[in-house]
Parts: structure tokens; C-alpha cells; sequence
């Protein structure tokens, strides 16, 4: 059985919870980080000396790094499904899980710790603003893939799709005054069908 630590309301822990739901696998999964702490122990510091969440094991394996837990399960327990056995599908879903770390993370931060993390009195609106914008900018650049392709990486649902969709959720909630994208909502409602994604995401209040 999978163990996973990681408070639930964290993106980085939904991304590799979706990635089990999906597979059907059965886990663990631990409180940790937060409000709960924990993640600066001696116990926990020795599986994952970053301290942060979420950490897997699967058997004697431990592994932290969000995007790299996806692509480990996808790789070990969805090989052709959540991990594209088409080489240019698989490029392409590595791309996206990438640009999701490197381009949309950074761009939404200060709308989430200013929105959802700090009192309305000491909220910084101008960087809350500016942040709104990047983000919105980084989606339409999703929705334009989204216009020549059902899913990030192609015609199915991949391992690409968690990472972004997990973003597009907090966009959703965020970037209330978004333009219509019109592939990305078509492709966000396709998500929303899958129950993986209702459980370990969308049912999770941002906090």
C-alpha cells in the first residue's frame, strides 16, 4: 500500500492524490505539513530533507517532489494510460507538468497568499493584481493547446492534465474577472467529470 504525507488542502499533495485516484491505488495518506506541522521533524527531515509535502513511499521507494511523484506513479502503475506510451504525447505532458512549476506557480502565488492566506486589511492589491494578470496571461497560453488538442498532451487524459488542472482550479477561484477561454473551460469541465479529480480537488476549499 501507498503512504503519502502531505495535508490535503496542499496543490502539491492534490497533484499526486488525483494521480492515485485515477489509478485506483490503494494509500495512506498522513497530515503533515501546515497547520499540522511535522514536516521540519528529525523523522520526516530524514525521508525528505526539503521538509515540505508531499512525500511517497511505495514499499522500501520514497520519493518527494510533486511533479516527480506524478510521473513515478504514472510511470510505474499507468504506463500507457497516465503515462503516454506515444513519444510526442509523452513530450508534450512532461512540457506542460513543467511549465506548470516554472511559469503558472510563480505567476499565481501572490494572488493566493494575498487572497486566501491574508487578512483584507493587509492585502498588497497592486501585487495581487499584478499577479492576477501574469496568471491569466500563462492560461491563455494553455487554451490556445487546448484549441488544437482535447487534453494537454493530446487526444486522451494524461499525466500532463494534473498538474495544470489542479492550477486551473485555483485560476478558476482566483481570476473571478478572467476572459472567456473558451478550450480551457471546455477542457476544465471534461475534468470535472472525472471523480478523482471531484475528490482530491475541486472538493477541497482553497485555505
Amino acid at each position: 500500500m501507498l503512504k503519502i504525507w502531505g495535508r490535503n488542502t496542499s496543490s502539491n499533495v492534490q497533484k499526486a492524490m488525483w494521480s492515485i485516484g485515477e489509478l485506483g491505488l490503494a494509500y495512506e495518506r498522513f497530515d503533515v505539513g501546515g497547520a499540522f506541522g511535522k514536516n521540519k521533524e528529525p523523522a520526516y527531515l530524514a525521508m525528505n530533507p526539503n521538509g515540505l509535502v508531499p512525500t511517497l513511499q511505495d514499499g522500501d521507494f520514497i520519493l518527494w517532489e510533486s511533479n516527480a511523484i506524478v510521473r513515478y506513479l504514472a510511470r510505474v502503475h499507468g504506463k500507457g494510460s497516465l503515462e503516454p506510451s506515444d513519444p510526442g504525447a509523452f513530450g508534450l505532458a512532461n512540457q506542460w507538468m513543467d511549465w506548470q512549476l516554472s511559469v503558472v506557480a510563480p505567476a499565481i502565488f501572490a494572488s493566493f497568499w494575498g487572497l486566501i492566506r491574508t487578512p483584507a486589511e493587509k492585502r498588497d492589491m497592486a501585487a495581487i493584481t499584478e499577479s492576477q494578470r501574469k496568471t491569466t496571461e500563462a492560461m491563455k497560453m494553455l487554451d490556445a493547446q487546448l484549441a488544437r488538442t482535447a487534453y494537454a498532451a493530446g487526444d486522451s487524459f494524461s499525466m500532463g492534465d494534473i498538474p495544470v488542472g489542479v492550477m486551473a482550479y485555483r485560476f478558476r477561484q482566483l481570476c473571478p474577472d478572467r476572459p472567456h477561454m473558451p478550450h480551457l473551460e471546455r477542457w476544465y469541465a471534461s475534468l470535472q467529470q472525472r471523480k478523482a479529480f471531484k475528490e482530491h480537488v475541486e472538493a477541497i476549499p482553497l485555505s
